[in-house]
């Protein structure tokens, strides 16, 4: 990829807004791209960049690393944050992972702060008498909730990597939710689509929707007190704020109230966990991305390992053949993922072998480049034996030179759809992410096996895939995304449009994306694949499929000449990059 290809893009909105510069001095706009010709213009003396799905966390993020906080700081802060202004997804009641990286070319660290089972889960514990699968248990109900870990995550990246006080990175999301933020359409359009979901739970409707059922209208002011007094007790007492005292007790009282089986023990006993990344080398430049319970990192690797045996640059950004051989090797790791992956604690993943050059080597012979290879002919490979849908995702960058990738989740839009009552905040319904009955698809489509069963204080399997390029040692791209099953294909295509097709990164976060996951056999792709394309991957065998669009990542690139080029995606209207 030749870097000074790449444009400059400072985007305060959806949309990317050129315009060109005739002088030599740079402008700073924060909804405007800088151009010259082909060439990017380093920002001189730039102090970091933040994107996120929402503009009010992006700002007070940008807060922070204005007053010289670092990447962490901005990004605990925008955590926080986007459990106030984005509760379908941002949260305190979910799960994710964070990758860091500081300036060095092999520091990188990956926090784990995936929900865990409550001890009393068991691997039958979806099913009903008949031996099938109860989704509305595994979904909707009390039992659908993992112990919570965003909390324990984000504080313990302050702890441990941070500069600025707890207090100072949850001021803003306290005055946020005690103060109130104006409703986007979106916050709207999302409330209305689940309504009669979120409001089977007296709490959700008490606390999301007015007096009258309503909910509340692009322009009002949306206020929640319980939510605040839930973010001082974190503020003030730290972990012990949520996993003990006041938030613990309504936390369980609501589980004992509705048959659900988490404690007081499980929510004080929760622990993240630090992690070593997968890594993996793809012409030349360095990628980690997190490692089990995560399966994106490993499939990421494997899919870029099998696809660098093709020159997929000269084959042409999103043309039949480089559709072909993405959807073909994708098919090969959702196969093996489906197989092999599940919590390394609890289950042996051969990590080493799936994420081999020599593994991808032996998968790639199995491909027919002009021909559609049918799913039911592939099934997991034998890696070698070495010594294993709605989300959000954001990135950050420091002039320090430090980076995060954060993605997390409380699954379904909303999660379970249940608010803890006095407490203000949504919970997940992670559990569903478990393989309820091995060999039986997930909410996503996603067929698990044995080492994805559930078992109490077990972390259910997750497509999570914070990622970041390094080159040369250097830290160059940081992404990630949303969206179940897809955020996998997403950060990988993200990666690819930046190596392989030599896209600015707006360029490489808009353009159409593809996805295949072995089961159900077909391509879903977004609309901007041309009919022609179609067309030729239908000669070779593809069933392909239109859907709605797939994921949104927010993703940064560091210019190796100076200065942070950050894209929000536009697939999310309220998304925002803000650089200083």
């Amino acid at each position: 990829m030749h870097h000074s290809s790449l444009r400059l893009l400072l985007v305060n909105s959806a949309k990317a807004f050129l315009v060109p510069l005739c002088f030599s001095s740079v402008v700073f706009a924060q909804s405007a791209a800088i151009l010259e010709g082909d060439s990017a213009i380093p920002l001189q003396n730039s102090q970091g960049m933040v994107v996120t799905s929402h503009t009010l966390a992006s700002t007070v993020a940008r807060e922070v690393l204005a007053e010289g906080g670092n990447a962490i700081d901005a990004a605990v802060t925008a955590g926080f944050a986007l459990a106030v202004t984005q509760p379908r997804s941002g949260n305190i009641g979910g799960g994710g992972f964070m990758l860091i990286s500081r300036s060095t070319p092999d520091e990188v660290v990956a926090i784990d702060y995936r929900e865990t089972a409550p001890a009393k889960a068991h691997r039958d514990m979806f099913l009903d008498e008949s031996g099938a699968v109860d989704s509305q248990r595994s979904r909707f109900s009390h039992l659908s909730v993992g112990v919570p870990g965003t909390v324990a995550g984000l504080l313990m990246a302050l702890d441990k990597y941070g500069t600025i006080r707890r207090e100072r990175a949850l001021a803003p999301a306290i005055k946020l939710a005690e103060e109130g933020f104006i409703v986007p359409p979106r916050f709207t359009k999302g409330l209305e689509s689940v309504k009669d979901r979120l409001q089977k739970s007296p709490a959700s409707r008490s606390t999301f929707y007015k007096f009258d059922g309503s909910a509340y209208q692009p322009g009002e002011r949306f206020i929640q007190p319980e939510l605040a007094a839930t973010l001082k007790r974190i503020s003030e007492q730290g972990r012990d704020g949520f996993y003990l005292g006041e938030t613990a007790r309504l936390l369980a009282e609501e589980m004992a109230a509705n048959d659900g089986i988490m404690t007081e023990e499980d929510i004080s006993n929760y622990q993240p966990k630090i992690r070593k990344p997968v890594q993996g080398n793809y012409r030349g430049y360095n990628i980690y991305s997190m490692p089990p319970p995560s399966s994106g990192g490993i499939h990421i690797v494997q899919i870029l390992n099998i696809l660098e045996g093709y020159p997929i640059g000269s084959f042409g950004h999103n043309s039949a053949k480089t559709i072909h051989l993405m959807a073909e090797a994708m098919k090969r790791a959702y196969a093996d993922r489906a197989t092999y992956l599940g919590d390394s604690d609890f289950v042996k993943v051969p990590v080493t072998g799936l994420i081999s050059k020599e593994y991808a080597a032996e998968l790639r012979k199995s491909i027919n480049t002009t021909r559609a290879t049918p799913s039911q002919e592939i099934s997991a490979g034998l890696p070698s034996a070495y010594e294993s849908n709605e989300t959000t995702h954001f990135s950050v960058a420091d002039k320090y030179g430090n980076v995060v990738a954060n993605t997390y989740t409380i699954n379904f839009s909303y999660g379970s759809g249940i608010t803890v009552k006095g407490a203000g905040f949504l919970l997940n319904n992670q559990m569903d992410d478990f393989s309820a009955k091995p060999g039986t698809a997930n909410a996503y489509g996603l067929t698990g096996a044995e080492a994805n069963s559930i078992a109490g204080n077990k972390r259910m399997l997750s497509s999570m895939s914070p990622s970041i390029v390094k080159y040369q040692g250097k830290n160059l791209l940081v992404t990630g995304s949303p969206g179940g099953s897809r955020i996998i294909t997403t950060t990988l295509q993200v990666i690819m449009n930046v190596i392989d097709h030599g896209l600015n990164i707006q360029e490489a976060v808009n353009a159409p994306r593809i996805h295949h996951q072995w089961l159900p056999d077909s391509i879903r792709i977004e609309q901007g694949i041309s009919p022609d394309t179609q067309q030729l991957l239908e000669s070779m065998g593809h069933k392909i499929e239109l859907k709605s669009a797939m994921g949104a990542s927010q993703s940064i690139y560091i210019d190796p000449m100076g200065g942070f080029q950050g894209a929000a995606d536009p697939r999310r209207s309220t998304s925002s990059a803000q650089g200083l």
